[in-house]
């Protein structure tokens, strides 16, 4: 109890200073018009304003505390060219802008004539930590590392970052920055994930076999005992084991292996709740015996534009049991084919360790070195989960776009979202990466739970963890700092590249010039003064900028390594469903939404014309009408009428079978995706031409001028864009990462 009121006094304190540093900008620009301007108080501030008797008094201490205090020295300066503003009353000129009665020695930080930028560049990032939940201990050591403020329990003012434990919607945030992306949860759950990724599939089926192949249950249970009997009809000595996944469970709940979809097990799970089916691994990298996975730590920065990075250092998980190949009589040992953590914590085996070489859990650049030091190329290695990592977020992104509109439609305020996601890979035996799931909440506990007695636990901290997650945390921070481009410019010589910065002076002069150069500089610094150095405000302590112009000078260099843009031209052509999601947005109508009416359908066909004589509107209703009546049996979101996102592909991919029928899949859509957007490019420029010119008193009509039409026709016929080129140019293998 007494920690919890002595933090509660501290966060108290804390929003005090915080509400006088916001209201300090508009009461220094009333004080300052108020008052005449006759000194320059920017140094060492203006003394309170007292009684006569008493500033007789003041007068005759003045100069002598002021050499004591070490305050700058004051010169007279002509009055500023500005308007005369209204006198203000006795009471708001008595007050410092933070509304407290001035200082005898020192003015307030905001009236000290500091610029803008170098206040941003001094302030400290404020940080809302009260739905931290799991992860608050590796958030406070980030925020102490960073020497940030925190607010425990919240703040009345913004904050500059929320840091939520589960989702988007912990609280009502209006501005700052929200570790979280509205929709995240709902996206890498088992079926929309399988969904996301097999869509991915059917255009690049190659580029996407990371991912065991997948059947929802209970929509495609018959789908799967069909492709199962036909594969063992055409090899009887194929003897396949399937991992069976409940779509909404978590740390290795509901998870068992199955021989044959007749298992009884799996008409229990038909009945009960939705779950995912999948090939199993049979063939993992071993160490040590023990099957293992790797969990990664991705940080999706931004969606538009898309940004990614992926931490150098991750977590391997290892089983507690020997690893042997499925078999009957095996299937059921949990903590021989399962790597969670949560689950092999429980076994009578499990090696709790603070070396990051040895346990049941170990830093996976342990592994690597361990993997070098047998002659593995490291390198390849990485590059392939890069790859994995960069093609499964390209496959999430489109419908995040869709939850993210929804939630925060463009034109009204709201936060910016980035999350660290929790990305869980396997090894097989020939080093190729296979994706297991992908985690919105990722454990960032740096504790493990030690068993005293039968029963009785205790939480002991993890070292291993905690120099894995606190990195993690810490640096995502440092990337979304928002005070950083003050900072940058307030200090280019410490935060620009080197690279960047201008050549040296004797590469850009002649030997004379260079010579006169030096003999000038020399005579300067005979002459140079020394400066008086400024103290800094008792409204505010000297923050870490104040005493090392570079605040992250203590910090290591960054742990995390952005992988995108970076590698965006091997993987831009990936991004076709993405392109869609954008033609979907533009056409849902109200702001809000994430459903597509009949309405908004027929006009993207209308405006794409995508209609013909061998497709009529009326088709196009039965068309939207078929789809969108599957979807929405399939899924469990009913607040809105409408087809979805993954409908709309499923009508895309329908029309552009129908209009390209010559060419691959991947090249029949990104044929009609040019199409739409050179369309819809005409259309944008045709209304921006008609509201220029005042010509267009509405709605700018659908269809073009004759000229237009006549320039279009060869699309209409199916004759893609120049432009299409590029995104036909597919080929397998050329992902080689630096």
């Amino acid at each position: 109890m007494q920690r919890g009121s002595s933090e509660r006094e501290l966060a108290a304190g804390w929003e005090a200073e915080a509400v006088a540093v916001a209201e300090a900008p508009a009461a220094a620009a009333v004080a300052a018009a108020a008052e005449p301007v006759g000194v320059d108080s920017g140094a060492a501030g203006e003394p309170e304003r007292k009684a006569p008797e008493e500033q007789s008094k003041e007068r005759a201490r003045a100069q002598p505390r002021a050499a004591e205090e070490g305050d700058a020295l004051v010169t007279p300066r002509p009055p500023p060219t500005l308007p005369l503003a209204k006198p203000q009353p006795a009471r708001v000129r008595g007050l410092c802008p933070h509304r407290k009665p001035r200082s005898k020695g020192r003015g307030c930080r905001r009236s000290s004539g500091r610029s803008a930028d170098e206040y941003c560049s001094q302030r400290r990032v404020t940080v809302d930590s009260s739905k931290a939940r799991t992860s608050l201990d590796a958030l406070k050591i980030s925020i102490r590392q960073l020497k940030w403020k925190e607010f425990p329990f919240g703040r009345r003012l913004p904050c500059d970052i929320y840091w939520h434990g589960v989702s988007f919607h912990d609280n009502d945030i209006f501005s700052g920055q929200v570790n979280k992306f509205p929709g995240m949860t709902e996206m890498v759950r088992k079926i929309t994930l399988s969904r996301a990724v097999r869509i991915m599939q059917n255009l690049f089926p190659e580029e996407y076999n990371f991912y065991p192949r997948s059947w929802i249950l209970p929509d495609e249970f018959q789908l799967f005992v069909a492709q199962v009997r036909m594969v063992k009809d055409g090899d009887p000595s194929w003897k396949p084991t399937f991992i069976v996944k409940p779509d909404s469970g978590c740390q290795g709940d509901g998870i068992y292996l199955i021989k044959d979809p007749s298992d009884i097990r799996l008409a229990g799970t038909l009945q009960s709740r939705p779950a995912v089916v999948q090939e199993y691994i049979c063939k993992p990298l071993l160490i040590d015996k023990l099957k293992f996975d790797i969990r990664l730590y991705v940080l999706l920065k931004s969606l538009d534009p898309l940004e990614i990075y992926i931490a150098k250092d991750g977590l391997s998980r290892f089983c507690t049991e020997p690893y042997q190949e499925p078999s009957p009589k095996n299937l059921h040992h949990t903590f021989m084919h399962l790597t969670n953590y949560s689950l092999n914590i429980h076994s009578g085996n499990f090696v709790h360790s603070d070396s990051t070489s040895t346990g049941s859990k170990r830093t996976f650049s342990s592994i690597l070195c361990r993997l070098s030091s047998k002659g593995v190329d490291i390198k390849k290695v990485w590059s392939d989960i890069i790859s994995l990592v960069i093609k499964t977020v390209i496959a999430l992104t489109p419908e995040l776009k869709v939850f993210y509109q929804s939630d925060i439609p463009a034109g009204r305020p709201g936060p910016t979202c980035f999350q660290i996601l929790g990305f869980d890979i396997l090894l097989m035996k020939n080093l190729k990466p296979i994706l297991l799931e992908v985690n919105a909440n990722p454990s960032m506990r740096i504790e493990h739970e030690q068993e005293l007695s039968p029963g009785v636990f205790e939480n002991v901290p993890s070292l291993v963890d905690e120099e894995v997650k606190v990195a993690v945390i810490r640096d995502t921070l440092r990337l979304m700092d928002p005070l950083k481009n003050k900072r940058e410019n307030h200090f280019p010589d410490i935060y620009v590249d080197r690279k960047h910065r201008f050549p040296p002076v004797s590469d850009r002069m002649s030997s004379s010039v260079l010579q006169l150069s030096k003999l000038f500089i020399a005579r300067s610094q005979k002459l140079k003064q020394p400066a008086v150095k400024e103290e800094p405000s008792d409204s505010e302590p000297a923050s870490a900028s104040d005493a090392n112009p570079n605040p992250e000078a203590h910090l290591p260099s960054i742990c995390l390594k952005q992988v995108f843009p970076k590698y965006a031209k091997q993987f831009n052509y990936l991004r076709l469903v993405d392109r869609m999601a954008n033609l979907f947005i533009r056409f849902l109508g109200i702001k809000g939404t994430m459903k597509l009416g009949p309405t908004g359908f027929r006009t993207f066909i209308r405006n794409c014309k995508l209609s013909s004589s061998s497709l009529s509107m009326a088709a196009v209703d039965i068309l939207y009408i078929d789809i969108t009546r599957r979807w929405n049996s399939m899924t469990l979101d009913q607040r809105d009428s409408g087809m979805c996102l993954q409908g709309f592909v499923e009508a895309f991919f329908y029309l552009a079978q129908r209009k390209f029928k010559m060419l691959p899949l991947h090249e029949q859509v990104a044929s009609l995706v040019d199409l739409c957007e050179y369309h819809l490019s005409l259309l944008d420029e045709k209304r921006l031409v008609c509201g220029r010119s005042g010509t267009s008193g509405g709605r700018a009509p659908d269809s073009g001028t004759p000229q237009e039409a006549a320039a279009s026709a060869p699309l209409a016929q199916g004759t893609p864009p120049a432009c299409t080129n590029s995104a036909h140019k597919v080929s397998n293998s050329r992902h080689a990462l630096s």
